[in-house]
């Protein structure tokens, strides 16, 4: 998990009552608050009131392990505190659930890793070295260090080993699932391929650059529940909590370790609810609750661009400057060095260097262009050439050029290296076998809530 902007719209939180039918009151007390996007806070003038004392009791089982008042209401400050979500009546049940929810997981995957590890005769759990680096990682993110992050959670009221016991879990359980199955799976070339015929396919169709926030409808309890939780979560949405911050506690996707952050993607890559909302969304805008079959989204549309068949080039060039007027002699001798050049040109890599060594040759990068934009004889020279290959000189009212084609795609395709799309492909593929694990965990487990 990666916190870019931690602490960005905390509110200190104290609960006042015991959870386990309900969360009867909870007091929220001022403090100065970071402007959202900000990437940390100034610890408090005056430490804030401790919570009224918490008659600890068990809120829940996790077959033979115990989740009390006080680990509820610890991971409830934490998700404020890092969510930048302010607490009220109104969205106090949400927080406690997610809370509880998490801490579920979290101690279902322990009891796996345990169990695994004493089959393997091999430690599973991450150490306290790894929590460490991870701990120094986030605090670098958000331009801190690790002993000032854990001293601003204490000043929120959140204890260090709160934080540091969900680090462990998520470092833990994304680590075995990496080392359990990752050798396994093979993206194969086949799969690049058709990853990028797809993108070509769909580079005529409108593209959105959106980040997400799934409320995944078994978790919550059902479609209603899940579209209550994403009204509340829009709701401190508006009111300024960061889009990223949010997504990465509350979303139940993937994207959710990169703030929701999703990129480009067309027409008919997801829900048709998903698609309408979209077409009715401008850039900078946050869509209403999207309810879909197994859940609700909650978008932000950040860019969109139509889509387009137009090839779109990168060119550059290097060229004898020649006026209209200059006589073919003239015209021969430009001719001549361009010809003796151009076998020395390994395409636009060294193009440049080899100019420069050459009287009277200027070289330039010309930019991405489409190919419908250039010239008549730049565009047939674009059209007809590979990546990496030179024209023969070309003649034009300013001079002579040997023209290099960079790079070449279609107009609004997403433009990915096969490497991309691998990790892409792969990172989807470990991201379900840990969804599928954690169900399937959730299955056979006892769970018991008082």
């Amino acid at each position: 998990m990666r916190w870019s902007g931690l602490f960005a719209n905390v509110a200190v939180f104290s609960a006042t009552a015991i959870i386990g039918a309900g969360l009867a009151s909870a007091q929220t007390a001022p403090t100065p608050t970071a402007a959202a996007g900000a990437t940390a806070i100034s610890p408090p003038h005056a430490a804030p009131p401790p919570p009224q004392a918490i008659s600890e009791s068990v809120v829940a089982t996790v077959n033979d392990d115990l989740i009390s008042t006080y680990d509820v209401v610890q991971r409830m400050r934490l998700l404020i505190v890092t969510s930048g979500i302010q607490p009220s009546e109104a969205n106090i049940p949400d927080i406690q659930r997610e809370a509880l929810r998490s801490l579920v997981d979290e101690h279902l995957e322990m009891q796996e890793l345990r169990v695994q590890g004493k089959t393997q005769k091999f430690n599973l759990i991450a150490t306290d070295a790894e929590v460490d680096d991870e701990l120094t990682d986030i605090a670098r993110s958000n331009n801190t260090s690790a002993t000032q992050l854990l001293a601003n959670l204490s000043a929120q009221g959140v204890g260090g080993d709160t934080f540091r016991d969900q680090l462990r879990a998520e470092i833990s359980w994304r680590g075995w699932i990496r080392g359990r199955y990752g050798q396994r799976l093979q993206v194969g070339q086949d799969q690049i391929n058709a990853f990028q015929k797809r993108l070509d396919a769909e580079s005529g169709k409108p593209q959105y650059q959106i980040s997400e926030v799934f409320i995944d409808a078994n978790r919550a309890g059902g479609l209603p529940q899940a579209g209550q939780a994403a009204t509340q979560l829009i709701g401190e949405l508006q009111k300024g909590a960061p889009f990223a911050a949010v997504a990465r506690q509350f979303s139940n996707l993937p994207s959710a370790a990169n703030g929701g952050e999703v990129g480009w993607i067309s027409t008919g890559e997801m829900a048709p609810e998903v698609d309408q909302a979209l077409e009715n969304l401008r850039p900078g805008q946050l869509s209403a609750p999207i309810a879909v079959k197994d859940g609700v989204y909650i978008l932000l549309l950040k860019d969109r661009r139509a889509g387009g068949s137009a090839m779109v080039v990168n060119l550059k060039q290097a060229a004898i400057a020649l006026p209209k007027t200059a006589t073919e002699d003239q015209v021969a001798a430009a001719r001549a060095k361009l010809v003796l050049l151009l076998p020395k040109l390994s395409g636009c890599d060294n193009l440049a260097v080899e100019a420069a060594k050459v009287d009277g040759v200027v070289s330039g990068d010309l930019g991405e262009a489409e190919t419908k934009d250039l010239a008549p004889a730049f565009r047939d020279a674009a059209e007809s050439l590979q990546v990496g290959q030179v024209s023969a000189p070309i003649r034009t009212d300013a001079g002579l050029h040997l023209i290099a084609l960079c790079a070449k795609h279609l107009g609004g395709a997403q433009q990915m290296t096969a490497d991309q799309i691998q990790n892409r492909l792969y990172g989807e593929e470990l991201a379900m076998i840990a969804k599928r694990q954690l169900r399937d965990l959730r299955n056979t487990a006892t769970i018991e809530t008082r």
